[in-house]
C-alpha cells in the first residue's frame, strides 16, 4: 500500500501529465499556418492592387504593350483581359519570357513580337527591389535579359510590386543577390572576376525539381551575386557588362517611370522617378 504522501504525488504527477496533454491538445498547431496564409493573402492582395492600378493607369487603346514575368504580372494580365473585353480595346502584346507569352494566350489577348513591333508604349513588369532613385534588382524568376529588352524598347517602363519590395537602398530587402545571365563555358571566371573586382561571392544557381543549375529561356546560366557593400549601381552595372561572357545583369537603372507598390493596409504607394 502507497502511504498518503505517495498517492499524492503520484496523483500530482498525473496531473501535470494530464495537464501537459492538455495544454499540447489545445494548441492549434495550426496557429502559424493560419498566420502564413493571412500574410500570403495579404501579400496577393497588395500585388493585385498595385497591377491594377498600373494598368487602369497606363493602358489605352491603340497601344503596344510589354508583359513582364512572374507572380505579380499576373494579376496585371487578368485585368488587362477584363479592360480588353469590357471596352472593346485594340491591343497588342509583347511577351518577355515564356511565362509571359502563356499569360497572354491563356487570357485570350493578342500575342506579337519584337520583329513586328519594334516599339513599345508601354511595358509593365515586376521586381524583386526597388531603392529610392528607382533603381532596381530583377532576375529572381530567371528572366531578367528578355525582361530587360521588352522594357528597353517601351517608351514608357512601369514597375509593379508588393509592400516587401520597397527599400531606401539595394539589398536591404533582397538578399538572394543579384541575377547575373552568363554563358555557361564561363560561369567560373565570370564569378572569380566578380569577386576579385567588386567583393562578395557569386553563386551558381542550382535547380530545385531538377539535377544542375537553373537554364534560362535563352539557353544561359545564371549567377546570384551576394555583394557585401553598396556601390554605384550605374558604374557597377557597366564594369559588370563589360566581363566577357556575361550576357546580361539584373541591375535596371534609370529605366523605371514609375512603380506602383501595393502596401499592407490595402492602399497603393506610388514612387515616381527622382528628378536630379
Amino acid at each position: 500500500m502507497r502511504s498518503r504522501g505517495q498517492r499524492a504525488a503520484l496523483l500530482c504527477r498525473r496531473l501535470v501529465a494530464e495537464g501537459t496533454r492538455h495544454v499540447h491538445r489545445r494548441a492549434p498547431r495550426c496557429s502559424s499556418q493560419s498566420i502564413s496564409g493571412r500574410s500570403r493573402a495579404m501579400t496577393e492582395e497588395a500585388k493585385k492592387r498595385a497591377a491594377w492600378a498600373a494598368v487602369n493607369n497606363h493602358v489605352q487603346n491603340n497601344q503596344v504593350l510589354g508583359i513582364g514575368s512572374g507572380s505579380t504580372i499576373v494579376h496585371a494580365v487578368q485585368k488587362l483581359a477584363e479592360r480588353v473585353k469590357q471596352e472593346d480595346l485594340n491591343i497588342v502584346c509583347i511577351p518577355s519570357s515564356f511565362q509571359a507569352r502563356q499569360l497572354i494566350l491563356q487570357n485570350g489577348l493578342t500575342l506579337s513580337d519584337l520583329d513586328r513591333h519594334p516599339e513599345l508604349n508601354v511595358a509593365i513588369d515586376g521586381a524583386d527591389e526597388v531603392d529610392l532613385d528607382l533603381n532596381l534588382i530583377k532576375g529572381g524568376g530567371g528572366c531578367l535579359t528578355q525582361e530587360k529588352i521588352v522594357a528597353g524598347y517601351a517608351k514608357s517602363f512601369i514597375v509593379i510590386a508588393d509592400y516587401r519590395k520597397k527599400s531606401e537602398s539595394l539589398g536591404e530587402q533582397w538578399k538572394k543577390g543579384i541575377p547575373i545571365e552568363v554563358i555557361p563555358m564561363a560561369y567560373v571566371p565570370i564569378s572569380r572576376a566578380l569577386a576579385k573586382r567588386f567583393g562578395g561571392v557569386a553563386e551558381l544557381r542550382m535547380a530545385v525539381n531538377k539535377a544542375g543549375p537553373v537554364v534560362t529561356d535563352n539557353g544561359n546560366f545564371l549567377l546570384d551575386w551576394k555583394f557585401d557593400k553598396v556601390h554605384n549601381w550605374r558604374e557597377a552595372n557597366v564594369a559588370i557588362k563589360m566581363i566577357p561572357g556575361v550576357v546580361e545583369t539584373g541591375l535596371f537603372i534609370d529605366m523605371a517611370e514609375r512603380v506602383y507598390f501595393g502596401m499592407e493596409d490595402g492602399s497603393v504607394s506610388v514612387r515616381e522617378k527622382p528628378v536630379h
